[in-house]
């Protein structure tokens, strides 16, 4: 588990393109599908998913049995949210709705132990190794937690440069709905706007070398995502997987009834 964490957050922060999902149904069984699919990492939704805190365990389990990195998206900006699932395990944190550099900074300290920041030190949490880390030693944990922060105002966009700027602050997360909905372009992901907003968010994360990530509808949109420079790419969520099969399939039964009957 240590290990891939560290791997995550080596590979992101080397440039290099990686790929995911979400994880909105709550199922440890959907988590491992997912993470047998061959993705680096994919994100537990305690913010818009079925799953809740007390399930986040069995997520991580599942996700860990695979080769992909187990990240979390927490229901709040809270300490003890961000500690908990750290605690439990988690290989990183997406943290949403954030727009100041204080915020963030604020955010970013209950990612690390002290003195570099503010999560409680507990040696024998799942996170912390069960004992196994010696006190001399928790600090070196700090760096393998993957720090995503989410870009969803036209605030945050335009203070994405600084944010990218700070320690602990590895990935900056455009979330398209919040984005376009925010920026008064709902929906319009080849509005102008909203492009120029993609754009400083790339700029911002390639001078501070992290890297720019976002979540697609459509696995179809990844590369020209990855041209405009996008390194965190998540390809869906297994919510949408379900979807897309169910219709798919659906579609090919009206599709052979049409056939048989000539209509």
């Amino acid at each position: 588990m240590a290990d891939r964490s560290a791997a995550l957050r080596r590979r992101v922060l080397d440039g290099e393109t990686v790929y995911g999902a979400f994880l909105q149904l709550g199922s440890p069984f959907a988590a491992e599908l997912c993470g047998r699919a061959g993705f680096d990492w994919l994100i537990v939704d305690l913010e818009h998913g079925a799953a809740t805190e007390s399930g986040l365990l069995a997520s991580l389990h599942a996700i860990e049995g695979t080769g992909a990195a187990a990240l979390v998206r927490p229901q709040s900006t809270e300490r003890l949210r961000i500690g908990r699932a750290l605690d439990l395990g988690a290989s990183g944190i997406m943290v949403p709705r954030l727009e100041t550099v204080e915020e963030v900074r604020q955010a970013v300290s209950y990612l690390r132990y002290p003195p570099a920041g503010i999560r409680g030190v507990a040696v024998l949490t799942r996170g912390g190794g069960f004992g196994e880390v010696a006190h001399a030693d928790v600090a070196a944990i700090n760096e393998r937690i993957v720090g995503i922060i989410q870009i969803e105002s036209p605030t945050a966009v335009d203070n994405a440069a600084e944010i990218a700027g700070l320690d602990g602050v590895d990935v900056l997360f455009v979330g398209p709905a919040d984005l376009s909905h925010s920026l008064g372009t709902p929906g319009q992901f080849d509005h102008p706007r909203y492009l120029a907003a993609l754009e400083a968010v790339v700029r911002a994360t390639e001078r501070a070398g992290r890297a720019a990530g976002i979540l697609l509808r459509s696995a179809a949109d990844a590369e020209r995502h990855v041209e405009l420079g996008f390194r965190f790419v998540g390809l869906g969520s297994d919510a949408a997987f379900v979807v897309d099969g169910a219709r798919s399939a659906r579609a090919a039964s009206v599709a052979v009834q049409a056939a048989r009957t000539g209509s």
